[in-house]
């Protein structure tokens, strides 16, 4: 079965509101590509909101459900976390956080009432925010001699990648992303053009003395 090339996220942060018997559910959906990232968007929305009871989260960060996270913040184990979490679930969106923050109203919600706040007020934040399609990427290091230049250019053009760096000293060193499903077919061409032969032939060379590939996948 061939893995999906796209993953559904927020195109930017977005916010939402709920309210149960008196109980205010502030909620914050913030695009994010690591867990540095989590880290400055809860200070950020703590620091906001310093007077509120719970600060409660989940993210999602990869594509297998591998990286994820849940927190109750204090609230009865299993209210809070889980239902926003079950948000990103049902939303079918990954590389995202959703914060919920609860100022208490006086009047204890129980088990359900907790549940349905925070899976509310978690909803609303993404119905109020722009969910799009992103294509799944990685991304490669090419490390390689200067007279090989022309044909690394070439091949890195014809595959219109992303440039995201690049480093001139002794040896060139380019750094792009591309989309994953192209990665294979990428080096495969980036051997032929540095070698000068054929796709084929490409293929057998895992070595290449002046070549030198590596990736790092998302």
């Amino acid at each position: 079965m061939t893995k999906p090339d796209t993953y559904r996220t927020l195109e930017k942060p977005s916010s939402g509101f709920y309210k149960e018997k008196g109980s205010k559910f502030y909620s914050f959906a913030f695009p994010v590509q690591n867990e540095d990232d989590v880290v400055r968007c809860l200070d950020e929305v703590r620091k906001e909101h310093h007077k509120a009871r719970h600060h409660c989260y989940a993210w999602k960060l990869d594509f297998e459900g591998n990286a994820f996270r849940m927190n109750d913040d204090g609230e009865p184990s299993g209210t809070a976390g889980r239902p926003i979490f079950g948000q990103l679930e049902s939303f079918d969106i990954t590389k995202a956080l959703i914060i919920v923050v609860r100022y208490f109203g006086g009047t204890l919600l129980g088990a359900s009432g907790l549940i349905r706040s925070y899976k509310e007020a978690a909803a609303d934040a993404l119905a109020n925010g722009s969910i799009v399609d992103r294509f799944i990427t990685d991304d490669i290091s090419i490390h390689f001699d200067y007279g090989d230049m022309s044909s690394v250019m070439s091949v890195i053009k014809d595959f219109d990648a992303e440039m995201i760096g690049q480093e001139y000293e002794l040896n060139p060193v380019i750094k792009i992303r591309i989309r994953k499903s192209l990665t294979d077919d990428f080096i495969i061409h980036l051997k032929a053009a540095v070698l000068q032969v054929s796709l084929e032939e490409a293929m057998t060379k895992e070595k290449i003395d002046h070549l030198k590939i590596e990736v790092c996948s998302e």
